[in-house]
């Protein structure tokens, strides 16, 4: 998941009128895409720097025999292919400056994957509940959230939404007078003016996106699909499919009394869950799915389908409450598949307590987009609610408003949905998700001491994959490239040669080390992290530039280089570890597959005082287990850092 917000606004809300049937959430002074002609083009890396640091990455994980020779290959790439590649992707780079290098290669890395997108692509992020408990019933919190929603989208599409940007002095970026400037300086130099008082507007690219859109299974490679016309929502309940329409032939928002009524009349049919549920097949392998959408398609359902497709999002109500955070998680993560379209660009799920979370898609976004939506709706629909719980629903005839979609079945889509199920079943059900919240300390304390908070966090974990397995294995972190045009994620690769010294310190050698001793190896490990960190932000990481010229070489042609054939290259992007972070307001947690089998996939958030892990994973790993050593592993580096003396 590519949700690591090193480069994440917090915009204010400006001149909202207050109202609970406003249209908007703010009308910014800046235009929404002020700043997007200006914004400075993702670099390509040089290849020398490319190739150092895919070495250091490497070092921690190879025997000196097995680096030796990931070493000379690593080299004959730079001088020979590699150098020839680097150039015409340089080059095509220069024809393509609408874009980034990246862009490409990365659509086609999502779309042309074949393996379900559930588990493996989607992640989730779960808003935290209303603080006022009233409102946390599941009617009144699907309609606050839909409006909010509607909202949303209506306040970007007119150009009101404040701009995406990141400030590193808000005393001066922040403020009306900068603002009420910056809107006059013209779109194709207007990210300079930002940039000369320290704010770095991000890339917004992405954002039409999520709504009106949804992946469409196609044989090969998948299509991205996006029709702005369309006024309805799509609602999903006991894997019913409803839709009605929330913008009217004006253009304006339904009143939330009336959207408040329509989703009653759902919550309250009592439609028998049908006997083969449509939602089971988004779980599919794509090329499985593409195939009996056909076979949908030929057997009278465009038009249903076609509603699917192009509502503004999908709302999936839940008919059980959420028991704990696992639970949440389980529900959120991948729920019943009957009450999820996982293909939407995203799901807005709410359970029957209100506890509500999205499941999003991941090849049209990343998390930047998507956490700035749930940042809007959570604050939009908790400060200035449209409903309230004593609210009436408008006396309207939902029954006509309403359509429930039917869908025509033969045989053989019931047998793909029956198989679709029996498939599903059996992967949840090898799926294990542990958290743990450590109380003893979080940023506050890590500020103090001059360490990173992301860094310790990352230590943790190298700290207990060595406590548990005895070994260093590859690991992701993702990171946004947001500040640059086009910009996706980069890796951020935590295990280096610090974290192993370090681990191997705390983990075996402890008798050997004073508290000072352990105290420094901290330190470098947070130094060595933070400027990987920036590297990767700065769109200065290894891993998008070499994958890039191998997606160029497969384009050529070419024979595949003997550096990508290196069982080292292979092992480095089996990503055994894979992290992604995320800190807001209105996240409670998040979380995703593991993205190997043999993987863990870690969600954790570094809190002012406490950090939180969510750890998923199959089988062939113990993530009970894993947790419980990156537990010991926070206790013992706070410890240290609090100079106690620890024992083994």
């Amino acid at each position: 998941m590519a949700a690591r917000q090193l480069l994440r606004a917090a915009p204010g809300r400006r001149g909202y009128s207050g109202a609970g049937a406003a249209e908007f959430l703010h009308r910014s002074i800046v235009p929404t895409m002020h700043y997007q002609k200006s914004l400075p083009r993702l670099p390509i890396p040089k290849l020398e720097d490319t190739i150092m640091r895919y070495l250091n990455a490497q070092k921690p994980l190879l025997s000196a025999d097995q680096f030796r020779k990931t070493e000379e290959l690593a080299h004959a790439f730079e001088k020979g292919i590699g150098r020839e590649l680097h150039e015409q992707l340089v080059a095509q780079d220069s024809q393509n400056k609408h874009t980034s290098y990246i862009t490409g290669p990365w659509f086609d890395m999502y779309l042309k994957a074949r393996e379900p997108i559930l588990l493996n692509f989607n992640p989730f992020m779960s808003f935290n509940p209303d603080p006022k408990s009233e409102y946390n019933d599941q009617l009144t919190r699907a309609t606050n959230m839909t409006v909010s929603a509607i909202r949303f989208m209506k306040t970007f599409r007119a150009g009101y939404l404040e701009p995406e940007v990141f400030h590193l002095n808000p005393e001066k970026s922040d403020t009306e007078i900068f603002k009420k400037i910056i809107r006059f300086v013209p779109s194709s130099i207007s990210w300079f003016g930002a940039y000369m008082v320290n704010a770095y507007p991000l890339d917004m690219s992405q954002y039409f996106r999520l709504f009106n859109s949804t992946r469409i299974p196609k044989l090969n490679k998948d299509e991205l699909y996006t029709d702005e016309k369309a006024k309805h929502l799509l609602v999903l309940r006991n894997g019913n499919f409803y839709v009605f329409d929330v913008i009217d032939r004006d253009g304006n928002m339904l009143k939330p009394s009336e959207i408040q009524a329509h989703l009653k009349y759902i919550l309250s049919d009592n439609s028998p869950a049908p006997a083969f549920p449509l939602g089971y097949l988004t779980s599919e392998n794509r090329d499985t799915w593409a195939l009996l959408r056909k076979n949908l398609l030929d057997n009278g359902n465009e038009e249903a389908l076609q509603k699917v497709d192009s509502a503004i999002f999908c709302l999936s109500l839940d008919d059980f409450p959420i028991k704990d955070l696992v639970h949440l998680s389980h529900t959120m993560l991948h729920g019943d598949a009957a009450n999820r379209w996982y293909d939407k660009s995203f799901n807005l799920i709410i359970a029957k307590d209100g506890t509500a979370g999205i499941n999003f898609e991941h090849s049209w976004g990343d998390g930047v987009a998507v956490l700035r939506f749930q940042n809007e709706v959570f604050k939009d629909s908790t400060k200035t609610p449209a409903i309230s719980p004593q609210s009436q629903p408008a006396a309207v005839d939902s029954s006509r408003a309403v359509q429930k979609l039917d869908f025509k079945l033969n045989d053989a889509l019931k047998a793909g949905i029956t198989k679709a199920k029996q498939k599903f079943d059996a992967t949840i059900e090898s799926l294990s998700l542990n958290m743990i919240q450590f109380q003893e300390g979080g940023k506050e304390l890590l500020k103090q001491k001059k360490v990173s908070p992301d860094a310790v966090a990352q230590l943790a974990f190298q700290m207990a994959f060595l406590r548990q397995y005895d070994q260093t294995v590859a690991t992701y972190e993702s990171c946004s490239t947001a500040a640059f045009k086009h910009g996706r994620t980069e890796t951020i690769r935590p295990a280096s040669v610090h974290t192993k010294k370090c681990s191997e310190a705390f983990v075996k050698g402890l008798s050997k080390h004073s508290t000072e001793e352990l105290q420094n190896l901290i330190v470098e490990c947070s130094k060595y992290h933070g400027r990987l960190t920036k590297e990767a932000a700065m769109g200065q990481g290894f891993d998008r530039h070499l994958f890039s010229l191998r997606c160029l070489a497969g384009a050529k042609g070419l024979p595949l280089p003997d550096f990508y054939q290196d069982q080292a290259y292979a092992r480095l992007n089996h990503n055994i570890i894979s992290t992604s972070t995320l800190v807001s307001p209105a996240v409670q947690i998040g979380g995703f597959g593991p993205v190997v089998s043999d993987g863990f996939g870690v969600g954790y958030q570094v809190q002012d005082d406490w950090i939180g892990c969510n750890v998923s994973s199959y089988p062939a790993r113990n993530g009970k287990e894993f947790l419980q050593c990156i537990y010991k592993s926070l206790e013992d580096i706070f410890n240290v850092l609090k100079g106690k003396k620890i024992g083994s």
